[in-house]
């Protein structure tokens, strides 16, 4: 501003400088747009459909492949009348980029979800890498990072601190948008960016909204970081927040007193035994406060009984052993029931968006609680079945309430920053170099846009950077070869839709072609890369029907044999590649963690569990023929589905006819 001289008019009351009206605001790159605008997260563009793929209610497959669904219906209906907190709701296991998974919510959830608990990543310096047991003995391998999981993690800290807030602010966002009116979320995070998140809690929720900061101590310091020259990091600390401060739930908790605390305190025992300690009142009067009758110690914001799950019971003899399902990050389920059971009732819905090793659902099942989990890891995501399949068995057996849950998918996760900083944006590059890596020929005068290469007589397709390949594309593909007079073909993609070999049996049975999935392996993306990387089939599986002696007048049951199995060993870590693909050969059967049976598999239609075994930590054993005894309704042909998940938590399924 300047006076009618043209002098500038100094600073002060009635001219403040423009840096004195600004407010205190954590700023980010991308948190503005090129011309100052705030950015806004983009639901719309952002939601996709979710394809049901698996519905799994064990106990009730168990009871009807042995014939006990009457009893089943009676003991299920007396548990339902009993518990008031079993709402017609199957809870849901969805496998995707959560920013997606959540947009892609809304329509259905928003507003509805009633607490989220989440323990996003906050170590910018992971290692990912994890030693996973295979076979029957105590032996175990290394499992590296998926691709996705490898992208996802560097847009998450590719830019530092910046790339780390534009991600969260996103999600936290949309988690707002997903909390009910007297709905909490309780956010977990480490002493490496506490005090961003609160921030960023703050700008997403509104400082008012703040319910506490919760100091978790999880143990005592011993081995090497009790050794360590310094002082040693033994906290994490829980955020949380609320929808409308006041109007959230709210359910006080109590810890128990300590022998020592009794005995100083609850001194004195009337003629009946009963122990109680004497406290003042006002006007100097005295009251009795019976041992029996109080309910412990309020909770504080520092939770120092809770002991991280420990995986080594020699080094620890403390609670949490038990629960280890060698996942790195596992939280101890005695955290959760704590979070769950303060700011949720039996019958609300809880999520979890981070879910790891689903700690949070298995909590909530157990204490009545509706779930929904994602991930956007597969290793995540079968750790997670696994564990919600025992939780089911666990609670029927003891005649208590569960739900049904369904398996979900949505993977997509793009990969544009290497088409742009390496490929200069186009796909013909991209399909040259992978087609090249693969010594596999390039078509130029191909008869269809689908088809893009040929080795050894079969054909050759490049999925899209940035996309995932999946059942349509596997159904328009197949058509082209066939139209071209293809008999084979080789679909080289970064990601595969799950349970993707349903689709290309039953495309294999229709149309005579065979369409082989093959993973596009990351090392492709190394600078100066001149020998080309391995690349390998997602995986071989041969199974067989079995057919049982059948009682007089009656069909038989069926079982299926797991015949062969190879795995995929994408995410084994390259250097160790050469021994496991060794050891794999030998004994394929031992890389096997968890497999599934769908009786009367259809086209189309989610695979449905009639049966399933799987390795534990506990019980590494496993049977490779099926007891279930199915028994058809009549004579005919059928289809099963063999689904198989290995020890690196990569899934492949094939179809067997039964004839009976």
């Amino acid at each position: 501003m300047a006076t009618n001289s043209g002098q500038p008019v100094p600073y002060g009351p009635h001219n403040p400088h423009p840096l004195s009206r600004m407010k205190t605001e954590l700023v980010w790159e991308g948190k503005y747009d090129e011309f100052g605008n705030r950015r806004e997260v983009d639901i719309a563009g952002c939601a996709m459909p979710m394809q049901r793929i698996e519905t799994v209610d064990e106990p009730r497959q168990r009871a009807a492949a042995e014939g006990q669904m009457e009893l089943f219906d009676r003991k299920t209906a007396k548990v339902r009348e009993e518990s008031p907190a079993w709402p017609d709701f199957r809870n849901r296991l969805i496998w995707g980029d959560n920013k997606l998974v959540m947009a892609s919510l809304l329509k259905e959830f928003k507003g509805k979800v009633d607490l989220i608990y989440i323990d996003p990543p906050f170590d910018v310096g992971a290692d990912f890498t994890m030693d996973v047991p295979i076979g029957d003995e105590k032996e175990t391998i290394a499992k590296d990072q998926s691709t996705l999981e490898m992208v996802a993690f560097r847009d998450t800290w590719g830019k530092g601190t910046d790339s780390y807030l534009f991600m969260m602010y996103e999600r936290l966002t949309l988690m707002k948008e997903l909390l009910s009116e007297r709905g909490s979320i309780y956010v977990h995070v480490g002493i490496q960016v506490n005090h961003f998140m609160r921030m960023l809690l703050e700008e997403v929720f509104g400082r008012e909204n703040e319910i506490d900061e919760i100091v978790w101590s999880y143990g005592t310091p011993s081995g090497g970081r009790a050794a360590a020259n310094k002082i040693i990091k033994a906290h994490e600390y829980i955020v949380s927040y609320a929808k409308h401060y006041g109007q959230q739930t709210f359910n006080k908790q109590f810890l128990s007193y300590s022998e020592k605390y009794i005995s100083d305190w609850f001194k004195w025992t009337d003629k009946e035994g009963r122990r109680y300690r004497r406290r003042m009142r006002q006007k100097g009067e005295w009251e009795i406060q019976y041992l029996d009758e109080s309910k412990g110690i309020p909770l504080s914001t520092v939770w120092s009984d809770i002991q991280q799950v420990y995986a080594d019971p020699r080094a620890y003899k403390l609670g949490t052993t038990s629960e280890v399902l060698d996942y790195a990050t596992q939280k101890p389920e005695g955290l959760l029931e704590r979070v769950i059971g303060i700011s949720s009732n039996p019958g609300d819905l809880v999520a979890d968006f981070f879910c790891g090793s689903g700690t949070t659902g298995a909590v909530a099942e157990k204490l009545g609680r509706r779930w929904i989990m994602a991930d956007l890891g597969r290793f995540a995501i079968h750790t997670t079945r696994k564990r919600m399949i025992g939780v089911q068995r666990e609670l029927h057996e003891a005649g208590k309430p569960y739900r049904a849950f369904d398996v979900y998918n949505l993977g997509r996760y793009e990969r544009q920053w290497w088409q742009k900083e390496r490929l200069n944006n186009a796909d013909e590059e991209h399909r040259r170099m992978v087609l090249e890596f693969f010594k596999a020929e390039v078509l130029t005068n191909a008869p269809s846009p689908l088809i893009h290469g040929r080795k050894a007589g079969a054909f050759c397709h490049v999925d899209g950077i940035d996309s995932m390949f999946c059942r349509d594309e596997a159904t328009a593909l197949a058509k082209a070869v066939a139209a071209a007079g293809g008999r084979e073909c080789y679909c080289l993609a970064w990601e595969f839709e799950m349970d993707l070999h349903l689709t290309t049996a039953a495309l294999e049975k229709e149309l005579g072609v065979k369409v082989k999935l093959i993973q596009i392996p990351r090392e492709i993306m190394e600078k100066n890369r001149k020998s080309p990387p391995p690349f390998l089939e997602v995986a071989v599986l041969e199974a067989q029907p079995v057919l049982r002696k059948a009682e007089k007048g009656q069909l038989p049951g069926v079982d299926i044999k797991l015949t062969k199995f190879m795995p995929s060993l994408a995410e084994v870590p390259t250097k160790e590649l050469e021994a496991i693909k060794a050891r794999a050969v030998k004994s394929g059967m031992d890389f096997i963690d968890f497999w599934a049976v769908d009786f009367d598999w259809q086209p189309g239609k989610p695979f449905n569990h009639h049966w399933q075994d799987y390795r534990t930590r506990k019980d590494r054993s496993l049977q490779t023929v099926s007891d279930a005894g199915h028994v058809y309704p009549k004579k005919g042909k059928y289809t099963a589905c063999v689904k198989v998940v290995d020890t690196f938590g990569c899934d492949t399924s094939i179809t067997v006819e039964v004839k009976v």
